[in-house]
């Protein structure tokens, strides 16, 4: 298995030509990987459905098979920089994908915070010791705990690579569409923070990429991207804020819907002009996906559809990102 990571991780995901000595590279995914519960009962969230006795009948073998198939995929990937992760559930199941499985090999290391969601699954970022260094982490609160609304907090990263070049990761899970105006209004709040932050975090560290990534819930022509974002039904807004989603296949999407593919995940990019996108690839790996059980065409392989254990990964596909930044700029 050493053997099969090391020449998979020796392959380059991102066609790179050679004589590119002269730039500095940066690759990040995104990955909403459904539900990635221990199997114990957390008396303080509502997790019950994912206990070897609740409904979903989750037990260690399953957690394993699942944490197995997140290491293949990384690893497919090319083992990217940075991966940021949605409904994780906590430390400990971070700790297993990157220490109990072949992970162990690649210094992954991660940065997670517990959030107010009454589920109790949180954003968490994994990094490369040896291609990026963690300076600062923080949790942003959009939770309104006094009014009995909970949430996922944003997760604020601000770091570096070995190169030197500063990179702000801001890791996002906004609200799901259940809740009607409420949740729109929940979702637009969540958009105008994080417009905010991408621009204090451009102000604070000049020539950054401030990167910003998550499952926002919503599409790019719905309100809280075009209006909280100012994006309209333009790829980039006044800010300068660029929608790097607009790239990916047409046809595709992050996430099946009804038999509908969309892109309710994103990659958002705000930087000086010296920091190029080389690449956005979608995940749409073999493994990922199976045929609709109605109708043609694939779907995402969820591990549960209902109480019914499928054997998948999740119901959402991981994007991915390349950068570069030319040396000396």
């Amino acid at each position: 298995m050493g053997h099969f990571l090391t020449i998979l991780a020796a392959s380059l995901f991102f066609s790179l030509n050679q004589g590119m000595a002269d730039w500095h590279h940066f690759t990040a995914a995104w990955w909403n990987v459904e539900n990635l519960f221990d199997t114990r009962d957390d008396p303080r969230t509502n997790d019950d459905e994912y206990t070897p006795k609740g409904d979903r009948h989750w037990t260690q073998w399953k957690l394993r098979e699942k944490l197995q198939g997140l290491y293949k995929t990384l690893v497919m990937m090319n083992l990217p920089d940075v991966v940021g992760l949605a409904e994780v559930e906590n430390a400990y199941v971070l700790r297993e994908l990157t220490r109990g499985t072949p992970l162990a090999q690649v210094p992954y290391r991660y940065v997670h915070f517990d959030s107010p969601d009454r589920r109790g699954i949180d954003v968490a970022l994994l990094y490369r010791t040896d291609r990026f260094v963690v300076d600062s982490s923080r949790r942003v609160n959009l939770s309104d705990t006094a009014g009995g609304y909970f949430t996922r907090d944003i997760l604020h990263v601000v770091g570096h690579t070995v190169d030197g070049d500063t990179v702000v990761l801001l890791l996002n899970h906004w609200p799901s569409k259940r809740g009607g105006d409420e949740a729109e209004r929940h979702r637009m709040e969540a958009a105008a923070r994080l417009r905010q932050l991408m621009l204090d975090a451009a102000a604070l560290h000049p020539g950054a990429a401030v990167v910003a990534m998550g499952d926002m819930n919503s599409t790019a022509d719905e309100p809280p991207l075009a209006e909280g974002m100012a994006f309209g039904k333009d790829s980039i807004n006044p800010d300068g804020i660029k929608l790097l989603t607009s790239r990916l296949p047409t046809g595709w999407g992050s996430h099946k819907y009804q038999g509908s593919w969309r892109y309710i995940d994103h990659v958002l990019l705000l930087a000086a002009d010296n920091w190029l996108v080389g690449e956005m690839k979608l995940g749409r790996y073999d493994h990922l996906l199976t045929d609709e059980r109605r109708g043609p065409g694939v779907r995402p392989k969820r591990t549960n559809q209902g109480p019914r254990y499928e054997g998948g990964l999740s119901d959402h596909l991981p994007l991915m990102l390349h950068l570069k930044l030319r040396a000396g700029q």
